[in-house]
């Protein structure tokens, strides 16, 4: 029976074109433009359901905004400046009152608000590891060059790793939104010496984890190992892979300085300049991520079963092989 699809969700049921024998798919940064090119569109279909870990947040942020609020004001001086100016009115008060104590909105907030925002963060809560297994299993396999359909293996991905998943996403989740609270608390309250050495390591503990967590989805759905296990892993291939997680970093900040740019240089057309990278960016930086996280764990975690015991087998040692054989190695 033939197949009909919308234009972004096509897949062909003949073979495609294919990769030369000969081919060089090792994966450099001159491959990576290549094979970028080549499984863009996957990534379109991909993204469209990334977007589901960013709509919760996109909801919650709206609610925010829109939500009724009161003027207030954000200087201390505000309120003797006020009463002075109403006892004897002058120019100076009024513009030193002016200058130094601008007003602000404080949300009014009512039920359907708490409500909203609530719903929202239980739904990113129950829902962001299970999503995070499905786009990491698409993206190894774009990755890896094999053959993907994104629908399918995504939500195969979630139901190999339905419990792992679940489990890490929760600690994820709840890691990511302690860290941010903490680092924006001790940035409102940069001054004093310790608060300063607080901010700045509570700076290079999200850096670090942000670095780890690709490493962490990536052996989940690669190996049978627990998650004890797979932070050691993580932390030891986060310095092992120095150089490819810096040139990800980087790639991943040109790409939305790029669009920063755009937004400058076309803002009359903001709106298309915001939309317009909604398509693809979520997918985009993930396959980044992905391109530079896989060839380490492959390296030291999953070619030793493939070849002879080489250098580094002092490192190889070090790490935790969960019950040996990698899930995909043994099929």
């Amino acid at each position: 029976m033939r197949r009909f699809f919308i234009p972004i969700f096509k897949y062909r049921d003949r073979d495609g074109k294919g990769v030369s024998k000969n081919e060089d798919t090792r994966p450099t940064l001159k491959n990576f433009f290549k094979f970028f090119a080549r499984k863009f569109s996957h990534l379109l279909s991909l993204n469209l359901l990334m977007l589901m870990q960013v709509l919760p947040i996109i909801v919650a942020v709206l609610a925010y905004l829109f939500i009724q609020k009161t003027p207030s004001q954000s200087s201390a001086l505000f309120a003797p400046l006020y009463g002075a100016s109403l006892i004897e009115p002058n120019g100076t008060s009024t513009l030193i009152m002016i200058l130094d104590a601008i007003p602000f909105g404080i949300p009014v907030y009512n039920p359907a608000s708490y409500w909203i925002i609530a719903a929202c963060a239980l739904l990113l809560l129950l829902f962001n590891g299970w999503l995070s297994v499905g786009s990491f299993y698409v993206l190894r396999g774009l990755v890896r060059g094999e053959a993907v359909f994104v629908f399918s293996d995504f939500f195969y991905g979630i139901k190999r790793n339905l419990k792992q998943g679940f489990i890490f996403g929760l600690i994820d989740s709840l890691f990511i939104i302690v860290l941010f609270f903490d680092i924006m608390y001790y940035w409102g309250t940069v001054g004093a010496f310790w608060m300063d050495v607080l901010f700045w390591i509570l700076a290079a503990i999200a850096i670090l984890y942000a670095i780890m967590r690709p490493y962490i989805y990536m052996m989940m759905i690669t190996f049978d190992m627990k998650l004890r296990k797979m932070f050691k892993n993580a932390l030891i291939f986060s310095a092992l892979g120095i150089k490819r997680n810096l040139m990800a970093g980087l790639g991943i900040l040109l790409l939305l300085a790029l669009h920063v740019l755009l937004m400058i240089l076309l803002l009359p057309e903001v709106i298309i300049t915001v939309i317009l990278p909604i398509v693809y960016i979520f997918a985009a930086i993930g396959f980044i991520t992905a391109y530079a996280v896989y060839p380490v764990i492959d390296r030291y975690m999953i070619a030793p079963y493939r070849k002879p015991r080489t250098e580094d087998d002092d490192i190889e040692d070090d790490l935790d092989d969960g019950d040996g054989i990698p899930v995909d190695e043994q099929a």
